[in-house]
């Protein structure tokens, strides 16, 4: 009877047993067949645990950088899959993949490593394939690739040891991916995570890159030094059309030798824009420019990219700010959108380079007195007291506290007005008696302060708001014997860049020299295997 029993239930068990088995193994199938003649992976069901994820990163030691980030991301979610549904990959897996597939667009020349694995997995003959947990892993350490590279760039150390010193904003990926989720197209439409100017780049190198593919961007032979006035006839007439017709500053093009005024136009809007001595004559400055390799400014473009990832996107909704980009020697005071002042500037000589930092403009001095620093005095002025006891007074100096200072007055240093952002370096903006430097196209000639242009129109511009504050009153401070100070209402934030190239609102780029030779350190990082 025992026996019998016994016999009955194994039966009945093994019965169960078959009918579990055989409802389960469609979906267990499902989740672990790869199309087996190609796949690089094992196949697996997607199962995400601990365990698994700690022997992932063994398995691939390349990118164990980010295997925090990916605990994360999974603990966050019970471990369940992300990039996969009913066993083939979403739509956020899918963009993510194409977008990481395109890196170049982004300025950038690297690769995930094991980038091989996930191209594999957009082959067209890949749509039924079946992921195993190393392709959901390897999937969620590229979404962590990704976004460093393109969003954050190059981490804050490396910035700081490129002399960069503006601060940047603090992101977590691991919880944007929420986002990202419920809405996959913000990772193209990212306008939000990143500045303006970077989307206006993007564009440049997309057309760059077009020229350069084109193989039309042969040297300029120019063979004696003469400009080329408007009516003259030459070769190189000829050659400077198609340039900038290449470059988009000509809509269209003709084979005429002739120097006829549409060309003089583009060739005063070429200058311009690049910070040449504006007129209308084909010079050798000129033509050197244009036989600049196009190569050169494709890189000029990436490494602006690059500046660009360290610049919050909170700078896009700043309402009124100072810019003054150093490779440019230009100021530019922004409020609601709008220019309100364009000026030149001088920046710090490569021995006294000008900071890259930002700040809050927070006082305008007028009449100031010029606290001149020790280092000038140790390696100017004393040398020039002792070959000449007259020196302070010839120069409207005198002794103050042990130190020196200059008085107020036409001949300061300072001129007649200074604009104070507090700051550890010791940086401010100031009016200078030295105009004739803003003729020059390379304005690299301050101990590391910037000098304005047009320092009048910036004081007014900062105090008209302000009632008390007539234009009677203002002329008289310019030109007072003492210091006087006015505080800003409003703080106003400065930001000292470094841009090589730039885009305008017109959507035109411009090219500047890399006054301080910081650009091709940049590159050198940009190359570095990740």
């Amino acid at each position: 009877m025992k026996i019998r029993l016994l016999y009955l239930l194994a039966v009945i068990s093994f019965g169960l047993f078959s009918f579990s088995k055989g409802r389960d193994t469609p979906k267990t199938h499902q989740l672990s067949i790869f199309k087996a003649s190609s796949s690089p992976f094992e196949s697996s069901e997607i199962m995400v645990d601990s365990i698994t994820i700690r022997s992932f990163f063994h398995k691939y030691p390349q990118i164990a950088n980010y295997e925090s980030q990916v605990f994360s991301i999974y603990r966050l979610r019970q471990y369940q899959p992300i990039w996969f549904h009913s066993g083939q990959l979403n739509e956020l897996g899918q963009l993510l993949l194409k977008k990481a597939s395109s890196l170049s667009e982004e300025g950038l020349r690297i690769k995930m490593p094991y980038q091989e694995k996930l191209d594999w997995l957009l082959l067209p003959t890949n749509e039924e394939l079946t992921p195993n947990s190393d392709t959901e892993l390897l999937i969620a350490s590229l979404y962590f690739f990704y976004t460093q590279q393109v969003f954050l760039g190059l981490e804050d150390r490396t910035a700081t040891d490129l002399a960069w010193y503006i601060p940047r904003k603090t992101q977590s990926y691991v919880s944007y991916l929420d986002t990202l989720i419920k809405t996959p197209d913000l990772l193209s439409e990212n306008e939000s995570k990143m500045f303006k100017q970077y989307y206006r780049l993007k564009d440049a190198l997309k057309k760059c890159r077009e020229i350069e593919a084109k193989g039309k961007w042969q040297p300029i032979v120019m063979s004696n030094s003469n400009p080329i006035a408007v009516g003259s006839s030459s070769v190189v007439v000829l050659k400077v059309r198609e340039r900038l017709h290449l470059l988009g500053y000509l809509k269209s093009t003709t084979n005429s030798l002739k120097y006829d005024k549409e060309l003089s136009q583009s060739v005063w809007k070429y200058k311009k824009n690049l910070g040449l001595t504006v007129d209308d004559l084909i010079t050798s400055r000129l033509v050197a420019s244009l036989n600049v390799p196009i190569s050169d400014r494709i890189s000029s473009i990436e490494v602006s990219m690059e500046r660009c990832r360290w610049i919050s996107s909170d700078f896009n909704r700043v309402k009124e700010y100072i810019f003054i980009n150093i490779p440019s020697y230009q100021m530019n005071y922004i409020k609601e959108g709008k220019t309100l002042l364009n000026s030149k500037v001088v920046v710090g000589k490569v021995m006294n380079q000008t900071v890259i930092f930002s700040g809050m403009l927070q006082y305008v001095v007028f009449s100031p007195y010029w606290n001149v620093p020790k280092s000038i005095i140790d390696k100017e002025i004393t040398p020039a007291i002792k070959k000449n006891k007259n020196y302070l007074a010839q120069h409207n100096m005198e002794w103050n506290d042990g130190a020196i200072r200059q008085k107020p007055g036409p001949r300061n240093s300072l001129g007649l007005v200074k604009f104070l952002f507090p700051n550890s370096n010791s940086i401010y903006l100031h009016d200078t008696p030295s105009k004739s430097l803003f003729n020059e196209e390379k304005r690299a000639f301050s101990h590391g302060c910037i000098r304005l242009e047009k320092p009048i129109e910036l004081a007014y511009l900062l105090v008209k708001d302000d009632k008390s504050w007539t234009m009677e009153k203002l002329n008289k401070a310019f030109h007072s014997e003492k210091e006087i100070w006015y505080t800003l209402k409003n703080k106003i934030p400065v930001y000292i860049g470094y841009f090589t190239s730039w885009v305008d609102d017109e959507g035109d780029i411009h090219f500047y020299d890399d006054v301080y030779s910081r650009d091709q350190c940049l590159i050198n990082y940009l190359n570095e295997e990740k």
